[in-house]
């Protein structure tokens, strides 16, 4: 049997926290301040936690900051396999450490061998989230991963159980868990001001349309081979790398990659985390030229056993997006262009403070993995909740490719009588990548 590694500097951290008071995540947290921002000073270095980053794009040049703003963190190492963004990456953190100390690894196994990484950032494509975060995991370092953790829901089972059987202190990028207008929706639902809950509708945007693009030469610095990692060989083509998240092999479209983020706040509010729908139905659009092949637009809907809905649909454009919590007495509405909170009865809003802090700010969720690190405490969006949010995403676009309805068993987490389906459950992964 694998064992967690004994890292000296986590021994430390554990120990620390066995002699501290256990830290809670209240509903509407307070805005994240640095230390440094106080007066208090840096930290001794055996206080911080040392990171390492994996994958440059732009989501992580979005939130990297959010990791490096705090003064018990520091980035030591970044990976990519691409030469312009790895050197990108240095150069940003380099810049924030003022000096020229982060080391730059092509090949993120390099990244994961280090004894001195206490804990990393994961931020590539969907197709690495979970093999990614198993390596991670089983090479003894805590993890912050990017959204959705997986491309099949036998990933992201394998995934949460990995974390478990290693003691992996694992955040997934859902962060609005811990942005204060979610939480005062949550909190709102929760509490019966709306009465019985019975639909939550998960607004997302539609997909687009990718034309046929021809194969080219890879452009030198880019490690193609490393960038498909466990996927199937496709030739490379500029909309193919551009547009990886329209093609199943690489990704799967609006559904998941906004579609999680909603499903996880709905899971969430009808205190379901661990569970799930029992039978998914819904229709799609799809444009049978295209190059990509997800789908256009999508109204689907998700039953629990109880007969409470989750309703998740693709269309209309981006700022169109939003999620709403509908019960026997009025409603609540998150838009997630806006962060703009209405509720039905409007009194509702007169009932608690309601953050101006939007899921763009990512301070308060990264604060509470580098907490749950130094406590071994578990995150406020774990790899068990990520997974069962990811696996009504990933039900829903099964049940749309094969043009049917499908009935879902969320204690064996197999399909009823559907061999297709459940064969669908899992991915082949391209040698010499496995989980």
């Amino acid at each position: 049997m694998e064992t967690r590694p004994n890292l000296s500097r986590r021994s430390f951290l554990k120990r620390s926290a066995a002699t501290g008071v256990a830290l809670t995540v209240p509903m509407i947290g307070p805005m994240v301040v640095p230390g440094y921002v106080l007066g208090k000073g840096a930290p001794a270095p055996s206080e911080r936690i040392t990171l390492g980053e994996v994958g440059y794009g732009g989501r992580c040049r979005a939130i990297l900051p959010h990791f490096m703003m705090f003064d018990d963190v520091r980035c030591v190492a970044v990976s990519d396999c691409r030469a312009d963004r790895l050197a990108a990456a240095k150069k940003a953190v380099d810049d924030h450490n003022k000096s020229q100390d982060c080391a730059a690894h092509a090949d993120f196994r390099q990244l994961l061998a280090r004894p001195d990484i206490d804990a990393v950032l994961i931020a590539t494509g969907d197709r690495w989230h979970t093999p990614h975060s198993i390596l991670a995991a089983k090479a003894g370092k805590d993890i912050y991963c990017e959204k959705p953790v997986s491309l099949a829901i036998g990933e992201s089972r394998a995934l949460a159980d990995t974390m478990k059987r290693y003691g992996t202190v694992y955040q997934a990028g859902h962060q609005r868990r811990s942005v204060g207008s979610y939480r005062f929706q949550v909190e709102t639902a929760r509490s019966g001001k709306i009465g019985k809950v019975h639909t939550v509708v998960c607004q997302c945007w539609q997909g687009p349309t990718i034309a046929l693009d021809k194969p080219c030469p890879v452009p030198q610095g880019f490690d193609y081979d490393m960038w498909l990692g466990p996927t199937p060989w496709h030739p490379y083509t500029k909309a193919y790398v551009s547009g990886w998240n329209y093609f199943w092999d690489t990704g799967a479209g609006p559904l998941i990659g906004m579609g999680c983020h909603y499903t996880d706040i709905a899971q969430w509010g009808l205190l379901r985390d661990d569970t799930g729908p029992v039978t998914y139905e819904g229709t799609a659009t799809w444009k049978p030229d295209a190059f990509s092949e997800t789908p256009v637009t999508a109204d689907c809907c998700c039953t629990y056993a109880d007969g409470a809905k989750i309703v998740l649909r693709s269309s209309g454009s981006f700022a169109d997006r939003y999620i709403r919590f509908v019960g026997s007495d009025g409603w609540i509405q998150v838009d997630d262009q806006t962060n703009a909170v209405t509720a039905e009865p409007e009194s509702i809003l007169r009932t608690g403070t309601i953050s101006a802090r939007s899921w763009a700010q990512t301070g308060d969720h990264v604060r509470d993995w580098l907490d749950c690190i130094k406590s071994r405490g578990r995150t406020i969006c774990h790899a068990e909740s990520a997974h069962r949010a990811t696996t009504i995403c990933h039900a829903v676009n099964i049940g749309l490719r094969l043009g049917r309805s499908l009935k879902w068993d969320p204690v064996t987490e197999r399909f009823a009588n559907d061999a297709q389906a459940n064969a669908m459950l899992q991915r082949a992964m391209r040698s010499p990548w496995s989980l």
